[in-house]
């Protein structure tokens, strides 16, 4: 039997993004609010676990977002590369060192350029 759906009644509301648009927007915001300032404030290309935890649970509360949205977007930004794991110490990726050590600011999508392009 055919089921007619009620054209009225909507599949999706507007603002629902796919899957692929909602985990660049957790990456994005992990990336821009959690990642780059601690490396910032850290001053280092590396972050312990234990410094990371404190900076994303500032954030969390500061935003009232679950610390589980957070996580899919810090794992997402180590399996894109621009972030690697050695133990319990966390890298960024040496293309943007140098964007550390002039203190800029760094959004997302120039970080995944530099991450991704091959010189």
């Amino acid at each position: 039997m055919l089921k007619i759906q009620d054209a009225s009644s909507p599949k999706r509301e507007p603002s629902d993004k796919g899957k692929h648009a909602s985990s660049t927007q957790n990456r994005r915001m992990v990336w821009e609010n959690i990642i780059w300032p601690l490396v910032l404030d850290v001053n280092r290309s590396y972050f312990t676990l234990k410094e990371y935890h404190s900076k994303r649970d500032k954030f969390c509360d500061n935003r009232k977002i679950q610390s589980s949205k957070v996580a899919g977007g810090f794992v997402s930004l180590l399996v894109k590369g621009i972030l690697t794991r050695q133990k319990s110490i966390y890298s960024i990726h040496y293309r943007l060192i140098p964007y550390m050590r002039k203190k800029a600011y760094l959004e997302y999508g120039q970080a995944i350029r530099e991450a991704s392009t091959k010189r």
